[in-house]
């Protein structure tokens, strides 16, 4: 021990003999029994009548006491900051406690026990010890991500939605999140790229997310009701009412419109074709706007909803180009026979799925079959295997009777998916004993069949359904926070206003 480094100090004895002398030295504990420890020295040993006392200046110490300690040099800030990380932390969740050291917590330090200040707030000065009034289970999970330096691992007695929440409590960050929802298995939300022009955004979510604005929100009702209307004319121009005259005479007899019997009549004058052409032009305003300032133009094609946009519209201008070259050049109409413009006109009713894009039920009904394609390909390759099993055994079960339905092999493909699908039309059936036990076990079969992946289709379809109603939620209650939030600083900001107002006529009140 160096000597020097001590400081000065002042050795008193004192004499416990008199009490009123030894309560005057400066170096005397007002503890002490004076009186009992008279009493039980008596006349004994000199040496236990006096007590030496040690004074620095700045507080008392007993010479055993300092004796005790360790005489060596100050420790660092190398040795001070190494036993700062060797320091253990107890961490009481719900009563259970938990005991880590500081330096596990500190390799994350942007998470609420990794951040010194955000975890100081749930210390307990009177017990020295973190508490945390959140689920017990969960938090071995959430131990083991800092020990293990960043994996997470959900324990098996707790719920993934309470996991869920106990990973933003403990501010784990979204990696850790995303990488619990890829070990559970759940399904990737798609990004949803927006343009970087800001006035390309502005229309880029107008006409494509309905949910953003209010006026948004009437651009979808706008849509819906021009797709109404666009499927209703469709239906209505079918009927025999409605039906045009010179089209019913060109399906019986084409030859008169070749030889000029009957004069041709105008499509640009009928009343259906007036509103269908209203309807595509705001189809077509509508497709080119959202082309026009989408992020990117080769996504945009490769989106279903954009191909069934565009071939809604395509059928339109395709009829249009073709009778103004029939009103043209009457002699070219052979060029385009009647059942192509039919199966064009018929595309129209792709405009039905158009609905999808604002409504919520058709979109998750096209995410759970997306999702349930294998099980699905299961299920037709399924049928396939019984379709050819049983319209076989029928064929040959039949091939005796005369009056038999079942003429071929190929014949018996319609019956056996009648029956699998338990349909049952009764314009094909088998006649024969033999022919109705292999019906029988074709229904059995056919029910059986179909009930194996129907439950993970309905599972998928509950969980994109529980998944949207979630998102639901967390909008509202992120639009409540807002106006909340929103009211708040109003609130602050007319309370600032309001001491400068009170302030500044103090201040001329003062000045006067």
């Amino acid at each position: 021990m160096d000597v020097s480094r001590w400081q000065e100090m002042e050795v008193a004895l004192v004499s416990f003999d008199n009490p009123e002398e030894a309560g005057e030295e400066p170096g005397f504990s007002a503890d002490f029994d004076v009186t009992g420890q008279k009493e039980a020295t008596g006349g004994g040993n000199l040496l236990s009548n006096w007590r030496i006392v040690i004074n620095d200046s700045a507080h008392h110490e007993t010479v055993s006491s300092k004796l005790s300690g360790d005489y060596g040099d100050p420790p660092g800030p190398e040795q001070a900051a190494l036993r700062e990380g060797d320091q253990r932390v107890i961490i009481n969740v719900a009563g259970l406690r938990f005991e880590t050291q500081l330096r596990t917590l500190s390799q994350f330090p942007e998470t609420l026990l990794g951040d010194r200040e955000k975890r100081t707030r749930f210390f307990d000065s009177m017990r020295n010890e973190y508490f945390f009034d959140r689920n017990r289970p969960s938090f071995d999970g959430i131990l083991y991500y800092y020990q293990s330096g960043g994996k997470i691992r959900r324990p098996a007695n707790v719920p993934l939605d309470v996991f869920a929440d106990e990973i933003s409590f403990y501010e784990l960050g979204q990696e850790a999140l995303t990488q619990f929802r890829d070990d559970e298995g759940f399904i990737k939300d798609p990004e949803t790229p927006l343009p970087k022009n800001d006035f390309h955004r502005q229309f880029w979510l107008l006409f494509e997310y309905p949910e953003s604005s209010g006026a948004a929100r009437g651009v979808a009702v706008v849509s819906v009701l021009v797709v109404v209307i666009s499927i209703t004319i469709f239906c209505l121009e079918t009927l025999p009412e409605f039906r045009e005259e010179r089209e019913l005479r060109e399906a019986r007899d084409p030859s008169l419109n070749l030889s000029g019997s009957a004069p041709p009549s105008s499509m640009f004058t009928d009343p259906f074709f007036m509103v269908e052409s209203a309807c595509i032009v705001w189809f077509t305003f509508e497709l080119t706007l959202r082309f026009a300032v989408c992020p990117s133009k080769a996504d945009f094609f490769r989106n279903i909803m954009n191909v069934i946009d565009v071939i809604s519209v395509v059928p339109y201008f395709v009829t249009l180009v073709t009778e103004l070259v029939r009103e043209s050049e009457p002699s070219s109409q052979q060029a385009m026979s009647l059942a192509i413009l039919r199966v064009i006109r018929l595309v129209r009713v792709f405009r039905i799925f158009k609905l999808s894009r604002h409504s919520k039920g058709l979109q998750i009904l096209g995410q759970t079959l997306k999702a349930s394609m294998r099980e699905l390909g299961l299920l037709i390759f399924f049928l396939f295997i019984g379709v050819i099993l049983f319209s076989s055994a029928v064929y040959f079960a039949e091939v005796d009777e005369p009056e038999s339905h079942f003429s071929s092999i190929p014949d018996g493909f319609w019956w056996a998916v009648v029956t699998m699908t338990t349909v049952g039309y009764g314009d094909m059936c088998p006649i024969t004993p033999g022919g109705k036990i292999v019906g029988t076990l074709c229904a059995i079969a056919g029910v059986l069949t179909i009930a194996l992946p129907v439950p993970v289709i309905v599972s998928n379809f509950n969980y994109f359904y529980h998944r949207e109603t979630e998102n639901e939620e967390k909008q509202s209650q992120q639009g409540e926070m807002d106006r909340i939030l929103t009211s708040v600083v109003l609130g602050v900001d007319s309370t600032d206003s309001l001491n400068q107002t009170n302030g500044g006529c103090s201040g001329e009140k003062s000045r006067e």
